[in-house]
């Protein structure tokens, strides 16, 4: 049986670890040839495109700073030669919340989160849009955002900004793209068990103290959210667009928020 995603090319941000990584493989296992950039970390990289490809996949791995306009214009470059013209787009790479209040916050770690979270997402998100409306073919934009693009936090203005802006970002994108017949929609992550999240993991102490908040009483888990990302590149998410869709146990509702 066909996979739901199956002769689609698919760009993942961020595809080295954690949620990227959970996506680059929730599309490949549908049929999705994948190219994955990565900023560092070349041998996460490397184990995410074998795992890609023993799903039976193509793929390829390419190292790219997403704040750089160049850089970012090469990927897609090298992306259309190995594979064809990228129709499905999952901007996953970011930082970590600082947690610097303002007043302490270098002006160098606010421009640094937003090179990386917002002006990284419009970088690559451009890319696509030109590619796919001089091919004449339709698309998906998949922004990973955060329940913090809504519920802000003290030390995390760098973040809950950024992540605001690309909530922003993805409903303007959505209303100029639909012409196009590209959707553009974001998902709103919470308490995710990532590599960002490692003392989540390495304290039991800790992480029950954080899931007692949570409506379904448990942290998610990074393919959870690469399952979201399937559906919604999938035909099946056609009608959907503009849409900010939390994924967080019940968190960021309100009477959660205010428990």
């Amino acid at each position: 049986m066909a996979g739901l995603l199956e002769g689609r090319i698919a760009l993942v941000t961020g595809g080295d670890s954690g949620i990227g990584a959970a996506c680059a493989l929730a599309l490949a296992g549908q049929g999705a040839a994948v190219a994955m950039l990565y900023f560092a970390d070349e041998t996460a990289a490397g184990r995410t495109k074998q795992a890609v490809e023993a799903a039976g996949a193509k793929a390829i791995a390419l190292q790219a700073d997403v704040g750089d306009e160049a850089a970012v214009e090469a990927a897609f470059t090298a992306a259309r030669a190995a594979l064809g013209v990228p129709n499905l787009l999952v901007n996953s790479a970011g930082l970590n919340m600082s947690d610097v209040p303002v007043a302490d916050m270098a002006l160098a770690q606010w421009e640094r989160m937003l090179r990386t979270d917002l002006t990284g997402p419009f970088l690559t998100s451009r890319a696509l849009v030109r590619g796919l409306r001089d091919a004449k073919q339709p698309g998906r934009i998949v922004n990973i955002s955060s329940i913090h693009g809504q519920a802000v936090r003290a030390g995390g203005a760098d973040y809950c900004s950024a992540k605001a802006g690309l909530e922003n970002l993805t409903r303007t994108m959505a209303i100029e793209c639909a012409p196009l017949g590209i959707t553009v929609n974001a998902i709103a992550p919470g308490m995710i068990l990532t590599p960002m999240n490692r003392r989540a993991q390495e304290d039991a102490a800790y992480r029950a103290s954080l899931e007692r908040n949570i409506p379904v009483g448990r942290a998610g888990r990074p393919e959870e959210v690469g399952d979201l990302a399937v559906y919604l590149c999938s035909d099946a998410a056609a009608y959907i667009t503009g849409a900010i869709l939390p994924i967080d146990g019940g968190l960021s509702l309100e009477a959660a928020l205010g428990a």
